[in-house]
């Protein structure tokens, strides 16, 4: 059976794992990322060793990127946090491990692992939304990878659900990811807090403390707390009815820090989707919690040879 090797280029480690068409793990790795065009030898080594570990047998390599990236010409257009800017990423690595290799937004990699491997393996149609620093993620139709012009879409972070409403690092006001990121939950938890001050958060946490989970932690005892919960439900509920009205999928899988609430997260969002989402009853959109966690990434690199 033909083995493929999954790359995902994280911040301070790139991690690699080699796979077979069914998901099962043959081997895994990673090393130290380095910034600039360097980054590619610590990439060729990686795979070279998870290569050679393997007999040899790997048919395919999958790269996750951070950044804007050109799948079809295997480009890395900007990678700010990479110092990366038009760098022809599959190019050079194929040169140096001759084997073929393909690439796509981390993002887009990640939303593949778990539509092949994680929640959404038993569905064809398929969004994963990770809640993190800022709100990314990406969509699987029909199985395949939706990524649009020239790879730039899927950015679904940046759609605006409030006009004119909080600022957004893009730019623009309102968007997805100005109300339901990590930060955003943080910043609407420390504001709860500083008009509060009877708060139970204050009992453990200071406003320089706060987390993604403050406020969930404290949800049912504490009446700010409570209205900040319900408050991101509903703006995250709000972007996740338009996704389900634009693309149908059969289900939408929470990734990322605040996604480990469960199902504190995931009833309430049923509920509403169920509820708002046009003819619902007709083709019902589920909400799950995705599985594969931080190896999502990796996973669905290696997918884009399936």
């Amino acid at each position: 059976m033909a083995l493929y090797i999954g790359i995902d280029i994280g911040g301070t480690a790139i991690k690699g794992v080699v796979i077979d068409e069914n998901g099962k793990l043959y081997g895994e790795d990673s090393v130290v990322t380095v910034r600039g065009e360097e980054i590619v030898n610590g990439i060729a080594a990686l795979c070279n060793r998870l290569s050679r570990q393997n007999g040899g047998r790997i048919a395919g390599v999958g790269i996750g990127c951070a950044g804007v990236i050109d799948s079809a010409n295997g480009k890395v257009v900007l990678a700010s946090n990479l110092g990366l800017a038009d760098f022809s990423m599959v190019g050079l690595l194929k040169e140096k491990i001759n084997l073929p290799v393909r690439i796509t937004n981390d993002a887009n990699a990640a939303a593949l692992g778990e539509a092949k491997f994680g929640a959404g393996k038993n569905y064809k149609n398929s969004i994963l939304v990770t809640l993190g620093t800022g709100v990314g993620g990406g969509i699987v139709i029909d199985g395949r990878l939706f990524e649009g012009n020239k790879s730039a879409g899927a950015e679904i972070g940046h759609m605006v659900i409030e006009r004119g409403g909080a600022q957004c690092s893009c730019g623009r006001q309102g968007c997805f990811e100005a109300y339901s990121s990590a930060t955003a939950l943080k910043r609407r938890t420390k504001w709860a807090m500083e008009e509060d001050t009877g708060s139970a958060m204050w009992g453990k946490y200071t406003s320089d403390k706060v987390t993604g989970k403050t406020a969930f932690e404290y949800a049912d005892c504490d009446t700010s707390a409570r209205k900040v919960v319900d408050w991101y439900i509903d703006y995250l509920a709000c972007g996740l009815v338009n996704l389900a009205n634009a693309f149908r999928p059969e289900v939408i899988m929470l990734g990322g820090g605040v996604s480990k609430e469960g199902e504190r997260l995931t009833a309430p969002l049923q509920e509403i989707l169920d509820r708002e989402v046009f003819a619902a009853q007709y083709a019902r959109v589920l909400v799950k919690t995705a599985a594969l966690g931080a190896a999502a990434g990796a996973y669905g690199a290696a997918a884009l040879w399936l």
